[in-house]
């Protein structure tokens, strides 16, 4: 007689089929840039990327990345045919989408504006007239702000140059992305509003393939904790013994510095701490009026509280 083999329910879960998780990012321009630095960071290294890459794979295959305009990838996470997308708020909200906003990655910034010619008398987006032409590339989050304020306008879509659009008599007025406003400046233009500002963000559908899920909230992680560990840096010094206690009052960190003693000198410690970047200044110079020597200060790539 065969002898009959149990196979525990977990035994099966480890022997369905895996398949990569898929991410899409920005294909070019500063956003791309700054994605790829922030899956560095996160210890996610591309391979098989280059000037004209499509995809790129990282983590042995686990994720494969694809690279596509940032307009397009809302649609693309909505399909499946992406798991997860980095892209900015606005696309994704102009999108009309129904996707989860997960993580916001804090790069990207810039705002979606209302912006008239210099010489016009409107102050406020309040201001415009009813039937008002508004070239954009945003038609929905336009239409939907005028809307909110009763306003009837007419709204010109364009894919591009759209600052130039009223001095061909195209449009009256626009609504534009801007970071510094010097564009909008030199094409003769003013902003009368903000319709929103947006940043670079992790989104994904709001039903998850459960064969990667495992790896998405991994790579949320990750991100979250390179996020986390912006603006901080990792201070070391070595300090007399007896100088502990003032240290540990401009010096908290997370929890406290983590005091160390030093072989053969008993009467010094050495200590390591978390500090905020901008009292970096102050603290290094303090540590040195108490004695400390050998002061480090140290980047963060992740940090996890």
């Amino acid at each position: 007689m065969a002898r009959r083999s149990r196979v525990s329910s977990a035994s099966l879960a480890r022997e369905v089929p895996m398949r990569p998780l898929k991410l899409a990012v920005p294909n070019k321009g500063r956003l791309s840039d700054d994605t790829l630095a922030i899956l560095r960071r996160a210890g996610i290294h591309l391979r098989g990327s280059s000037e004209r890459r499509l995809f790129a794979s990282a983590l042995d295959g686990r994720i494969q990345v694809l690279f596509l305009r940032a307009h397009d990838i809302p649609a693309f996470v909505a399909d499946g045919a992406v798991d997860a997308g980095i892209t900015g708020l606005d696309v994704t909200r102009e999108s009309g989408l129904e996707l989860d906003v997960r993580t916001d990655l804090g790069f990207g910034k810039c705002r979606l504006v209302v912006a008239v010619p210099e010489a016009s008398d409107w102050r406020t987006p309040d201001d415009l007239p009813d039937g008002v032409r508004l070239a954009t590339s945003f038609p929905h989050l336009t239409r939907s702000y005028f809307e909110a304020r009763d306003k009837d306008v007419r709204i010109i879509p364009v894919s591009g140059a759209c600052e130039v659009t009223p001095t061909l008599g195209v449009a009256d007025a626009i609504t534009d992305l801007t970071s510094t406003g010097s564009t909008l400046v030199m094409n003769h233009l003013r902003e009368v509003g903000t319709i929103e500002t947006s940043t670079c963000h992790l989104v994904t559908a709001p039903q998850v393939d459960e064969a990667v899920r495992e790896d998405l909230e991994r790579l949320v992680f990750a991100l979250e904790s390179v996020i986390g560990a912006r603006d901080q840096r990792y201070l070391l010094a070595d300090l007399p013994r007896s100088a502990l206690s003032e240290v540990q009052a401009f010096l908290p960190g997370l929890g406290g510095p983590t005091v160390v003693d030093i072989a053969g000198d008993p009467d010094s410690v050495a200590i390591q701490v978390v500090v905020q970047e901008d009292h970096i200044f102050d603290a290094v110079h303090r540590l040195r009026e108490i004695g400390g020597r050998g002061i480090l200060v140290v980047p963060i790539d992740r940090m996890v509280a």
